[in-house]
């Protein structure tokens, strides 16, 4: 969903601008939202007024003072995902969340040589561990194991490496300081730290309270310019957990995986942000070493600050701990492979211990397509339980227990989603076959304007309640960011008061073709036949 601008204000100058946002940030929540009903739709809008500003290395920062709260919330996105990777490295973009938590030369150590040391040794010991992963898998090839990641497939001269590695872990387990980022911040009353990968970005966040910037400043800039990525093999292994925990181990994960490759034919989406199962353990510290140096260069950086600070201050730390970065030697390239007009329908069916649903694909716009405002409408129209897919197959027909409907713009692309699971006694398809309906009823019907209305009041409304807290701004402002554009915080809202039914109805015909989507069919999985006793 999308930020709306909530206020309007006409302004004409730069001290107008100042005026207006020091009138804003004096305006009680209750008062904004009636300014919302009252002022002329004609007038200027502006809700988030964000300072943005450009560090000498060619980082950005942007600043949002408020002072509701006696708090800062920073954040931080690098503007890479695992779009950015390529075969071979895919959940490179993800173990780097893990890793820039491992600390800095004085953060999460006791011996800061020793532990360099160390890490140099443990290199040592995977090359020539890597020499042994390539006979391993010239064995697999020639069908000599069945997997050559299974410890039973492992080489001797590999068990005898892996022996000396896990000594060296252990020697170097007895000088870390585990969790040293979130112990300071905590002891300093710091809440929230977290990150997260997509495939557009990579976003680091935590509330500070406010007389604490100054260390959120030293702390963020410090494990950019002096990563250590101690326990890098150790992490690997922690992500192939992950892995494991969240698809291999789940009713769908697997098939989800495998639905949506096959959607994405030709841009770098099809693989899943935390990497292919053959791919995470095979990456090098060398490979992440540049890929580090590659996309978490200054130039692709984007600061973000929203709280009880003042701004002259706060961009004067930002310049005094960030600036001491160097700007990179290279551009970080942009995605551009794009993705193939797809020409025919898709369908994967599979046999799953879930009920029976369907999910159904099609591709549709990146971030700030003007296409994407109307699909977001008829996403809404379509879905929630006041929407048309609950009333008609769930309420109505009652052949479905669930429905969904959600347009998802991504940096480099889109789709639209929806789907639905099947009441018992009923199929997939019947669910499938009413969501083609509802949608043939928008190609040639108008949206009657009561609906509509209330549509994009629903819009207003919950992109209210989203902008209470210096937490949930920072959030939406790392969104929009990361995926191409902050500005859409202040004019997405526009934009989608502006969707007409004529909008709603040329997307509809547009993307909601047969040849342009991709269908998943789930049954449930026929329990074995007992075998007779004799």
């Amino acid at each position: 969903m999308r930020l709306l601008r909530l206020i309007h204000v006409r302004h004409r100058s730069a001290d107008g601008l100042v005026r207006a946002r020091k009138i804003l940030r004096g305006l009680s929540p209750l008062l904004l939202l009636v300014l919302v009903l009252t002022l002329p739709a004609r007038a200027e809008k502006v809700l988030v007024p964000i300072a943005e500003k450009q560090l000498a290395n060619g980082m950005k920062l942007l600043l949002f003072d408020r002072h509701d709260e006696p708090t800062v919330a920073g954040g931080w996105v690098a503007h890479v995902g695992s779009s950015n990777e390529r075969p071979g490295i895919t959940g490179t973009a993800h173990l780097f969340e893990h890793m820039m938590f491992k600390g800095t030369p004085t953060i999460g150590t006791k011996d800061y040589k020793k532990d360099l040391a160390i890490i140099d040794e443990q290199e040592q010991i995977r090359d020539q561990m890597r020499q042994e992963e390539r006979k391993m898998r010239a064995e697999y090839r020639r069908g000599e194991i069945d997997d050559p990641f299974r410890p039973e497939n492992e080489t001797p001269h590999y068990k005898e490496l892996q022996k000396k590695f896990n000594e060296l872990i252990a020697e170097q387990r007895k000088i870390l300081v585990k969790s040293e980022f979130d112990t300071i911040y905590s002891a300093q009353g710091g809440s929230g730290m977290n990150a997260f990968t997509t495939e557009d970005m990579t976003a680091y966040f935590v509330t500070v309270p406010a007389n604490k910037l100054e260390l959120w400043m030293w702390m963020e800039s410090e494990r950019i310019l002096h990563p250590v990525f101690r326990e890098f093999y150790a992490e690997r292994d922690v992500v192939f957990e992950e892995r494991r925990m969240r698809t291999d181990s789940t009713p769908l994960g697997k098939f989800e995986e495998e639905f949506k490759a096959m959607f994405w034919e030709s841009i770098p989406y099809s693989w899943p942000v935390v990497g292919w199962p053959s791919d995470i353990p095979s990456i090098s510290k060398a490979e992440a070493d540049d890929f580090y140096a590659t996309y978490y260069s200054p130039q692709n950086i984007t600061l973000i600050l929203v709280g009880d600070f003042q701004p002259e201050k706060a961009e004067a730390l930002a310049k005094h701990y960030f600036e001491r970065i160097p700007r990179g030697s290279k551009t970080p390239p942009d995605v551009v492979t794009l993705e193939v007009k797809q020409e025919a329908e898709k369908r994967m069916n599979a046999q799953a211990e879930a009920n029976p649903q369907v999910d159904i694909l099609w591709h549709s716009v990146p971030y700030g397509h003007k296409d994407s405002y109307p699909l977001e409408i008829l996403g809404q129209i379509l879905s929630t339980r006041t929407g048309r897919l609950y009333k008609e197959l769930v309420l109505g027909r009652a052949v479905a227990t669930d429905v969904y409907a959600d347009q998802g713009s991504q940096k480099w692309a889109g789709y639209f989603n929806a789907g639905g699971e099947a009441r018992e006694g009923h199929k997939p398809e019947e669910v499938e076959q009413g969501i083609y309906e509802a949608l043939e009823k928008l190609k040639n019907d108008p949206v009657p304007t009561e609906e509509l209305q209330k549509v994009k009041n629903n819009f207003a409304a919950a992109e209210y309640r989203r902008l209470t807290a210096n937490s949930q701004i920072l959030y939406h402002l790392i969104r929009h960011e990361g995926e191409g554009d902050w500005r859409e915080i202040n004019l997405a809202g526009p934009r989608i008061q502006a969707v007409t039914p004529d909008d709603v109805k040329r997307v509809a015909r547009k993307y909601f073709t047969p040849e342009n989507r991709t269908v998943a069919v789930y049954t449930r999985k026929a329990a074995p036949v007992p075998t007779a006793k004799p």
